[in-house]
C-alpha cells in the first residue's frame, strides 16, 4: 500500500505543476486594448463624417453623388474597423502577462483569443457610447437645434399625406388650419402605414380616403381615387428602396465587423510575439 500511496502523491504533485496559478486571460490588457479601439473608432468616425459633409453640396451639379458617398461611407467603415481593431489587438498582445512553461501553440491561441476579446469588448463599448457621442456633437454644432428636433419628430408618412391633400391648383381651398391639418395627418397616417404593412389598401380605406380628399381639395372622387393609388405606389417604392438600402448597409457592416475581428486577433498575435521577445536586462 505504501508504494501505491507514494505514486498517487507523485502524480498529484506532477499534475499540479502542469497548471499555472495565473489566469489564461489578461483582462487588464484586454480592457486597455478595447478602450483604445473604441476611442480610435470614435475619432475616426468623426474624421470620416467631416470628410463626408465636406463632399456634400446643396447644388445639384456640385459635390459627390449619392452612390459615391455611399461607397465612401462603406469604405470608411471598413477602414475604421481595420485600424481601430488592429491597434487595440496589438496593444492587448504587448500588455498581456508573459506566460511561463506554456506550449507555443497554446500561447498563439491565447493571443488570438485576447485579440478577439478586445474586438468584442470594444464593439460593446462603441455600441453603447458612440450614439450618445454623435448626438452630443450634432446638438453642439453651431446650427439651430430647433431644426434638429423638428426633423427628429417628422413622420416619414407625412410627406405622402401632404401629397394626398394637395389641391388641384395652389389657390384652391386646401385646409389651412394647423389643427385641421394635424387631425388629418393623425387620421391618414395610420391608414397609410397599415396599407404599407399589408401591401395593399383595403377597399374601405380606399373609398374613405378618396371621399375625404375630394372634400378637402375640391377635386373629383375619381381623381381622388387615382391620387390615392399613385401616392400609395410611390410610398411602397420608397419603403422598398429604404428596406433594400438598409439590408445592403447591414451586409457591409457584417463584413466590416468580421474584418475587425480578424485584424484584432492577428494583431494580438503579433503583439504577443513582440512581448515574448523582450529581453530582461
Amino acid at each position: 500500500m505504501a508504494p501505491i500511496a507514494r505514486d498517487q502523491t507523485w502524480q498529484a504533485d506532477h499534475e499540479g505543476k502542469n497548471e499555472s496559478y495565473t489566469s489564461g486571460v489578461s483582462w487588464a490588457a484586454v480592457i486597455a486594448g478595447a478602450f483604445v479601439a473604441a476611442a480610435l473608432s470614435l475619432i475616426l468616425f468623426a474624421l470620416s463624417a467631416g470628410i463626408g459633409f465636406s463632399a456634400i453640396s446643396p447644388w445639384g451639379n456640385a459635390g459627390a453623388s449619392a452612390s459615391a458617398i455611399g461607397a465612401g461611407a462603406i469604405l470608411c467603415f471598413i477602414l475604421v474597423q481595420f485600424v481601430a481593431s488592429s491597434v487595440g489587438g496589438y496593444m492587448a498582445g504587448r500588455l498581456r502577462t508573459k506566460w511561463v512553461n506554456v506550449h507555443t501553440h497554446e500561447v498563439y491561441f491565447r493571443d488570438t483569443a485576447h485579440g478577439f476579446l478586445v474586438w468584442a469588448v470594444s464593439l460593446v463599448i462603441t455600441a453603447a457610447f458612440l450614439p450618445m457621442a454623435i448626438t452630443s456633437m450634432v446638438h453642439g454644432s453651431p446650427h439651430d437645434n430647433s431644426a434638429v428636433s423638428a426633423n427628429s419628430s417628422l413622420d416619414p408618412n407625412d410627406y405622402f399625406v401632404d401629397m394626398l391633400l394637395r389641391s388641384a391648383s395652389p389657390a384652391a381651398g386646401a385646409p389651412t388650419s394647423e389643427q385641421d391639418l394635424g387631425t388629418i395627418h393623425h387620421e391618414f397616417g395610420p391608414i397609410l402605414a397599415n396599407a404599407l404593412r399589408r401591401g395593399s389598401i383595403p377597399s374601405a380605406d380606399q373609398t374613405y380616403l378618396g371621399q375625404a380628399i375630394a372634400a378637402k381639395t375640391g377635386i373629383s372622387e375619381s381623381d381622388a381615387d387615382k391620387r390615392v393609388s399613385d401616392v400609395f405606389g410611390q410610398a411602397q417604392q420608397a419603403a422598398d428602396t429604404a428596406r433594400k438600402a438598409l439590408a445592403h448597409t447591414l451586409y457591409w457592416a457584417f463584413l466590416a465587423f468580421l474584418i475587425g475581428a480578424f485584424c484584432a486577433s492577428f494583431a494580438a498575435t503579433l503583439g504577443g510575439k513582440q512581448r515574448d521577445r523582450v529581453v530582461v536586462v
